[in-house]
């Protein structure tokens, strides 16, 4: 199966920079390939691999269904992280955490409910029977919400996976995620810690540009799982379709007492008596067998020997 990036791809974009030799975490040992003027270079070949698996994953996820938080808040990945995320049509964090945003689902539900239930009166212009000041601190709550439930206001129910960029800064998401045994996917630097995530890919997770390419590709990976849902709604609905559209057989259906009258063949079918195997069944696979040894080349068969 060929890789969903190229090695050079991943150089070009300085994902092989970790962080300083003297900021490491000693666990990222296993996905460092060396270091270079202080600064610790990440095993590219590990981050190709351990990519294509977490692309499989989030693929396979939609394709089911499922639904993938992207969750990036530092300054570098904000931007990225909406983008993609409004792309491939999935929930997205990129202003601070709050607390209890996968633990505590159904206050996160209430507090989406009340931003709709604010942005109607100021619709409907139910606001304007307000005092001033009311409709003022209406309209900062509204702001509030907005900004912080921005990402995650069409989500209906808990995530299936999580996507993080940056899982020192993310730590609150993560460790929620872990409460709620929900796989994690992230983008793991050198002074991180691995044990806490189920899918690592090593990488750089401050530049810009490495954000980009990698967040990119798990987003293809959504659009790509979505493509297989479509289609295999599609299959079933005409599958339904085919079947509604099937006559039913006139013959009736025989009694028990008439099944007992009935031989193993129309009870049980010819692939399943194929499977329980009788000894004559045995016989005809044995000496089929042996038909094919004798007949490859540089054997002699019972005929050949015959006939010399």
């Amino acid at each position: 199966m060929s890789s969903v990036i190229s090695m050079k791809a991943l150089l070009e974009s300085g994902v092989h920079f970790g962080h300083r030799t003297n900021k490491w975490n000693p666990l990222m040992r296993p996905y460092i390939f060396t270091e270079r003027n202080g600064i610790h270079i990440i095993d590219l070949q590990q981050t190709v691999k351990l990519l294509n698996t977490a692309y499989n994953l989030v693929r396979d996820t939609v394709a089911k269904g499922g639904v993938i938080m992207f969750v990036g808040t530092k300054r570098q990945a904000q931007e990225t992280i909406a983008e993609e995320a409004i792309r491939c049509g999935m929930p997205y964090v990129t202003e601070r955490w709050l607390g209890g945003m996968l633990t505590n689902w159904s206050t996160m539900m209430i507090r989406i409910q009340e931003l709709e239930r604010l942005e109607k009166m100021t619709e409907s212009g139910e606001i304007n029977r307000l005092t001033k000041k009311e409709g003022l601190l209406i309209g900062r709550s509204i702001k509030k919400l907005q900004t912080r439930l921005s990402g995650v206001r069409n989500l209906k129910r808990v995530p299936d996976l999580v996507f993080v960029i940056d899982t020192v800064r993310e730590h609150t998401a993560v460790h929620e995620a872990n409460l709620k045994a929900i796989p994690v996917v992230a983008l793991v630097d050198t002074n991180c810690d691995p044990r806490v995530i189920d899918y690592v890919i090593p990488s750089n997770d401050d530049a810009i540009r490495a954000i980009k390419l990698l967040v990119g590709k798990i987003a293809d990976a959504v659009i790509e799982g979505k493509t297989m849902y479509k289609e295999e709604d599609q299959e079933v609905v005409a599958g339904a379709e085919t079947a509604q559209a099937r006559p039913v057989s006139a013959t009736p259906r025989p009694r028990m007492d008439e099944e007992s009258d009935m031989d193993d063949t129309d009870l049980l079918g010819a692939a399943t008596l194929a499977k329980l195997g009788g000894k004559a069944d045995e016989e005809e696979v044995v000496a089929e067998v042996e038909e094919d040894v004798d007949l490859k080349p540089g054997k002699k068969g019972k005929k050949d020997e015959e006939a010399a």
